[in-house]
């Protein structure tokens, strides 16, 4: 974070200081809220858990360096003490991004925020110091302790912004104004609670809302191939980019393709240029999460060779993203675990189906373990009805559904589309899925793991991973 002195701090959270015996000491240090991440310099924000009182720990943090804890009551040690201490957070990040220079750039949607956010991070960092969301700590506490995380160096300053309802990015827009807005796509995530896709782009597109205006500086880059995304270009006043493969985007890609290992390839168009990208990701959804990312360094100023060089060199940043590893035996596991939704679901699996042809060169099979997908509402049987029905059509050689009532309607799905005999089974948990694979895994076999983060299924995948640890090769 930016030097700022404890009792500036208290001035700008509206809190009182308490056993602070020299206010002019300064943090700096991070912002945190883990207690063992607390080191010389910082402040620690004392939240209280359903299992653990942040306050409860605040001797410990200060005798380890930090300067004070930030808390809802006094601690016996320095602190600065709030009413609420998410609120106060909140306000500390929007001080500290009003003193930065940097440009600050947010982006939403309903799938691959995580994933172009780090597609994002990587690209600008060639060009100046960039600081972005770890992770997908993306809402009303990992949104502030990322800006304040920023330095009087950083230049660009990334934010994901995640939402379960109307105004959660409103909120998040206020702490942390941006200068540049991505809009990915309006999906099905979280559609029982929000209870529509028209709802869900009402809630995304205040993003857009919360942009500068065009003769400001203010950039609302948007999916030209998502109708209901397109359509939030009438509520910002700020200058549109469109992204996509569309023909009237601004970026766009053409001669889309994969390779023999499911890797994306395609040339680049931007309106300085033309360049060819082949990625090291896996799977053809990261081409629209390339084309945003790509749209966003055009925006800030960097030609359509540099970005296509840096898409082409970005790898995998947060965990069990199509991570892709492979073991002496020749098994390749795809942990992609992290978590589900009816878009991401189908990517995995059409880039499984695409990795495929290089497992059937060698004789391998594809397996698809898969578990539920929170948070549909009414459409959840529907939905998992038809990932089952997709595993299918795209020749995936095995289903291995786990769990309860959703895996069921994972393999109903699979066998109402032609999936009899052994093609699919339903296991009641994650035990019983990887003592089925250590069984009938054999070399050359590709195996992908996903569902819901709820669901646990890291666990298969690190189980896996495990069965033949010795010189791993990961990717």
């Amino acid at each position: 974070m930016i030097a700022l002195s404890l009792a500036e701090i208290a001035a700008v959270v509206g809190g009182q200081t308490h056993d602070i015996p020299d206010p002019s000491v300064q943090v700096t240090g991070e912002v945190v809220r883990d207690s063992r991440e607390a080191g010389p310099g910082s402040l620690f924000a004392a939240f209280v858990g359903e299992r653990v009182d942040g306050h409860d720990f605040a001797a410990q943090v200060v005798g380890q360096g930090a300067v004070a804890v930030l808390a809802s009551r006094p601690v016996g040690v320095p602190a600065i003490v709030v009413d609420d201490v998410q609120t106060a957070l909140g306000a500390l990040a929007r001080h500290v991004v009003r003193q930065l220079g940097a440009t600050l750039v947010a982006l939403t949607g309903s799938a691959g925020k995580t994933s172009t956010k780090d597609l994002i991070a990587q690209v600008l960092r060639t060009k100046a110091p960039t600081v972005f969301t770890p992770g997908s700590l993306n809402n009303e506490i990992g949104l502030p302790l990322t800006a304040l995380s920023a330095t009087e160096e950083t230049k660009f300053l990334v934010l994901e912004m995640g939402a379960r309802g109307i105004g959660h990015i409103r909120y998040l827009t206020d702490l942390t104004p941006p200068k540049v807005g991505l809009v990915l796509n309006v999906g099905t995530a979280h559609i029982g609670e929000f209870g529509g896709r028209e709802q869900i782009a009402q809630a995304k597109g205040e993003l857009v809302e919360a942009l500068p205006a065009a003769e400001d500086g203010g950039a609302a880059i948007l999916n030209a191939d998502d109708p209901l995304v397109r359509a939030m270009a009438s509520r910002t006043k700020a200058k549109v980019i469109l992204f996509g493969e569309s023909a009237e985007a601004d970026v766009r890609a053409e001669n889309v393709r994969l390779t023999d290992t499911g890797q994306p390839a395609f040339s680049l168009h931007t309106p300085s240029g033309a360049s060819d990208v082949t990625m090291r990701l896996y799977g053809e959804h990261h081409v629209s999460n390339a084309l945003a990312a790509a749209a966003v360094a055009h925006e800030l100023g960097m030609s359509a060779e540099e970005i296509a060089l840096a898409l082409s060199e970005a790898g995998s940043l947060s965990r069990w993203r199509m991570e892709v590893t492979e073991r002496p035996d020749g098994v390749t596991i795809v942990n992609d675990a992290y978590n589900a939704n009816p878009e991401s679901m189908r990517a995995a699996l059409r880039a499984l189906a695409a990795m495929g042809t290089a497992a059937q060169a060698r004789g391998g099979r594809t397996w698809a373990v898969l578990g539920k997908m929170a948070e549909l509402g009414d459409e959840a049987l529907a939905e998992h009805d038809a990932v089952g029905r997709l595993a299918v059509r795209l020749n995936v050689g095995k289903l291995v559904a786990v769990g309860g009532v959703e895996a069921s309607w994972l393999q109903l799905g699979a066998y109402n589309e032609g999936s009899w005999g052994e093609e699919s089974v339903h296991v009641s948990d994650a035990q019983a899925a990887v003592d089925l694979l250590r069984s009938e895994l054999r070399p050359g076999d590709v195996v992908l793991v996903k569902a819901s983060r709820s669901v646990g299924l890291e666990s298969v995948a690190q189980a896996l991973l495990e069965s033949g640890a010795e010189g791993v090769d990961a990717r």
